[in-house]
């Protein structure tokens, strides 16, 4: 994009795509994303070769120290298994059910006059993400499954990744039959500063910006347009230890939530442990756990005495034990950090998960069902777990397929969002010259029947 002109004309023509899109069958947008796997898979070395080089530059500035290792970790798509899971989350995709054309209410308002709420597309969708070249797919899936255009916008670090990656769904798109319906631009990616900037201000052609990347991002975003914004800024998930907990599970969970991958935004960033485990060695085997898998602990004065004069904690690992900062319990560390405080109840757990978290997910580990059910039932995150990982708070992992990102809002999609955050609703009415004047007091009474789905005319 080089003018705010061609930037509206992008705009314009993926909303014309998303009008065309209400209208394509579920055997078409699966046409269209076996074709996109396809595709990508006969492409591999072409999109190897654009992230090796994305690489090697995003190497150099984090050893500049103008980029984060976090960052650079997300960047990669050529390791290990990480391109073929990236196939596979296509053809999972494809297996979904269509979240559209659903009926979620049916009236009968008069003889002849049927009123009906369907799911429809929400429209045009603007994506912002850092690193992550894999959200261009994800996304891009996600949004045709549910009969949305896209505009993707990726971070710097990654611009020949997402480019390539782009270049080949707009590819496969634009080599389906003329029967297929749906059409190229309903995928599309701009690069810079500029694009987003304008973007922002076009209401009347994107309907949700949906940000994935830093909390600096999010609220940018969230700050600078009129368009709804679905997304979270920060990733602070804590896990609870409380009194009865049994103490191998929270071994097990709190290590898994903080060691399993540090740099997502579901990795445990508080580990709140209640206090009458100081007592014993409980609480000292739990930190034990965490100081083996490198996690240094960022301790309240009362956790870190507690720790330092327990003996199963070795002289050696007395360094990784510091002492708390004041900004500490509203960081998002994404390392192998963690902040450490005691509670004297689960009460006290659950105003501080409320008061310094960031409503993403949060975990109890208890053996007492009423604790954990008065955790999960008054902190007010979008994932609250009993005896699991936060680890589990992805779309993939619940079975949406791939997830468009996780929300935080307290709106229509919260925790992590696949396709059903994609659709809304309309009312659909059916009617036989019917006019509102013929009924009230006096008059024709409406009957508000529901309408049995046996007997749905739409």
């Amino acid at each position: 994009m080089s003018s705010s002109g061609s930037v509206v004309e992008l705009a314009r023509a993926a909303r014309l795509a998303s009008v065309s899109l209400q209208a394509v069958t579920d055997q078409q947008k699966n046409e269209a994303l076996l074709r996109i796997k396809q595709v990508l898979s006969e492409r591999r070395d072409e999109i190897f070769k654009a992230n090796e080089e994305d690489k090697k530059i995003a190497e150099e500035q984090v050893n500049a120290g103008k980029l984060s290792a976090s960052l650079f970790k997300r960047l990669d798509i050529c390791k290990g298994d990480k391109f073929d899971t990236i196939l596979s989350g296509v053809s999972d995709i494809a297996k979904l059910p269509d979240p559209t054309k659903k009926v979620t209410l049916a009236t009968k308002l008069d003889n002849g006059l049927d009123l009906y709420r369907v799911t429809v597309p929400v429209g045009v969708l603007l994506t912002i993400f850092e690193a992550r070249p894999e959200v261009v797919v994800n996304i891009s899936c996600l949004a045709l499954k549910s009969g949305n255009a896209v505009i993707l916008k990726g971070g710097k670090e990654a611009t020949r990744t997402n480019a390539a990656l782009a270049k080949v769904i707009q590819d496969a798109l634009a080599s389906l039959p003329e029967t297929n319906g749906i059409p190229k631009e309903a995928v599309q990616i701009v690069e810079t500063r500029e694009d987003i900037s304008a973007l922002l201000d076009l209401d009347r052609y994107v309907d949700l910006v949906v940000p994935r990347g830093s909390n600096s991002l999010v609220r940018y975003i969230q700050n600078n347009t009129r368009i709804p914004v679905l997304g979270h800024a920060d990733g602070i998930c804590a896990v609870y230890i409380d009194e009865d907990a049994d103490v191998e599970k929270a071994c097990r969970i709190v290590v898994d939530a903080k060691t399993d991958y540090p740099a997502a935004c579901n990795a445990a960033e508080q580990l709140l442990v209640h206090t009458s485990l100081f007592k014993s060695d409980k609480f000292a085997k739990i930190a034990l756990a965490l100081l083996k898998a490198n996690v240094t602990l960022k301790c309240a004065p009362e956790a870190r005495e507690a720790l330092l004069s327990s003996p199963l904690i070795p002289a050696e690992l007395h360094n990784k034990i510091e002492s708390a900062g004041a900004d500490d319990f509203d960081t998002e560390f994404l390392d192998h950090i963690i902040a450490v405080k005691g509670v004297s109840n689960v009460g006290e757990a659950v105003e501080h998960v409320n008061e310094h978290g960031s409503k993403h997910t949060d975990a109890i580990v208890t053996e007492n069902e009423a604790t954990a059910d008065f955790f999960t039932t008054r902190v007010g995150s979008a994932g609250c777990y009993w005896n699991a990982s936060t680890r589990f708070a992805d779309g993939f992992r619940y079975g949406f397929g791939a997830e468009v990102g996780v929300s935080t809002n307290k709106t229509h999609a919260r925790g992590p969002v696949g396709l059903e955050g994609l659709v809304i609703y309309k009312y659909k009415l059916r009617g036989n010259g019917h006019i509102a004047s013929e009924f009230g007091s006096g008059k024709k009474q409406y009957l508000h029947e529901t309408i049995a789905p046996e007997n749905y005319q739409i």
